[in-house]
């Protein structure tokens, strides 16, 4: 079992940045793909930006050059770097887990989840 916890969400100016963090227990994330999810109100989740077990990295076109996704697998993190943030961006966002070796372009693609931390962008 796989959990999640994310942080770093808050309220932020357009134009500002944000760095999300999604710190894991319980298994290693080394051979897991991950990714960083956002809901916003009314709308589906979908997904932001994912990275593999070789740190392989896509994004959405929304994010595309504004936001970058890391992890640290020594510290068993995930990061998500927003920057150029814009009141488009306001949503919950959320750390996805997909073990194996496939990229996880899906919604329905992932094996655990966080609880979300809240990001709003003020105009």
């Amino acid at each position: 079992q796989v959990r999640l916890v994310e942080s770093g969400g808050g309220l932020v100016q357009a134009g500002g940045s944000l760095r999300l963090s999604c710190a894991a227990s319980g298994r290693s994330l080394r051979t897991f793909a991950m990714g960083w999810l956002r809901q916003a109100p009314g709308k589906e989740r979908v997904v932001v930006a994912v990275i593999s077990w070789t740190d392989n990295t896509n994004y959405a076109d929304s994010v595309k050059g504004r936001f970058t996704i890391s992890r640290d697998n020594a510290k068993n993190t995930v990061y998500l770097q927003m920057n150029s943030l814009n009141p488009e961006d306001t949503a919950t966002y959320y750390c996805a887990a997909r073990a194996g070796g496939e990229m996880p372009y899906s919604t329905y693609d992932y094996d655990y989840w966080g609880q979300g931390t809240q990001v709003t962008v003020s105009s």
